[in-house]
């Protein structure tokens, strides 16, 4: 039989913020823990912060860890791998389980519950080293049309990724890409406002509309630049932004994410909503997108971090 522990259980047990690790977004993620780990000390909980690179995690039990925040982006810690060993440890986590963060992490996997379930997504092509030939970009284009993302699988932060509008431009982003992984997920170009709207538990937050100079929300956009714009509520109507949350709330659902997380989409040309993907340990500086979201619903850091704390997995008793 399970139980939900209270906020002043929580509060006794002892916490780990696992973050950093090895994955390519490493230095985002150390920021992201060490925003949590702040949060939840001044919210009154008892936390240790671990960087993962190089640590044993069986050393959780001997430390006597209760339960870990996730602040892992990337491979390893968004992919299922960090969760399968937490279970393995019997240490509750935040987030989504094994198999609704390797789903979500994996974008051509995401792309096809989409499709399968009739959600609206942009078309796309999948391509791997192995069928990689001098007619692979002709292909793609004479399929996607003549301006593409292209994007690995499994990386976050836009970590990868490129605009190709001729064979050339392809050939020479899906060769990087392969540095990143073996199958590349290439999308039709979606020439419509971006969105984002979190997920926290239940709830679906108020969505936010990026702006950027940027051609598109790449990793410079995201995490160095100051003229990105965050506009949080979006400029949408009622009934648009309805729309919005619930599409967003069928995709996080469609690939078993759950606790918290975030799901990004755009629109097309004609003002659709595309989903692009789901994401289970989305960024948490205090400037992040999820924690603007949380604020204008009321949230503040600490109240955020401590009520993904409380959608952890719940202990058996």
């Amino acid at each position: 039989m399970a139980k939900q522990l209270s906020t002043e259980q929580l509060k006794q047990q002892k916490i780990a913020v696992l973050f950093g690790g090895d994955s390519a977004e490493r230095e985002v993620s150390l920021k992201s823990g060490a925003a949590i780990t702040n949060g939840l000390i001044k919210a009154g909980y008892n936390v240790t912060g671990i960087d993962t690179k190089g640590f044993n995690l069986a050393e959780l039990t001997q430390q006597g860890i209760d339960r870990v925040f996730i602040a892992l982006h990337g491979r390893g810690g968004e992919d299922g791998c960090i969760q399968g060993a937490l279970e393995y440890l019997n240490v509750p986590y935040t987030g989504s389980g094994v198999l609704g963060s390797a789903l979500s992490m994996d974008k051509v996997r995401s792309k096809q519950i989409f499709k399968a379930m009739d959600l609206p997504t942009a078309d796309f092509c999948v391509v791997t080293p192995e069928d990689f030939d001098q007619q692979t970009s002709v292909n793609v284009l004479a399929k996607l049309g003549n301006k593409v993302m292209v994007k690995p699988a499994k990386e976050g932060s836009s970590i990868g990724m490129a605009i190709a509008t001729n064979v050339a431009e392809l050939d020479t982003a899906l060769k990087n890409a392969f540095a990143f992984d073996k199958q590349i997920l290439v999308e039709a170009w979606l020439s419509g406002k971006e969105f984002t709207v979190a997920v926290l538990g239940d709830e679906v937050l108020p969505p936010i509309q990026m702006e950027t100079p940027h051609e598109f929300y790449d990793y410079q956009a995201k995490y160095q630049s100051n003229s990105t714009i965050y506009h949080c509520p979006c400029f949408l109507d009622d009934d648009r932004r309805a729309e919005l949350k619930a599409l967003a709330l069928r995709a996080f659902q469609a690939t078993g994410a759950q606790g918290w997380g975030r799901v990004d989409l755009m629109q097309d040309a004609d003002g659709n909503f595309n989903l692009l993907e789901v994401n289970t340990v989305p960024g948490m500086t205090e400037t992040s997108l999820v924690p603007k979201a949380a604020k204008v619903a009321g949230y503040s850091f600490e109240n955020l971090v401590e009520r993904i704390i409380q959608l952890s997995l719940i202990e058996e008793g």
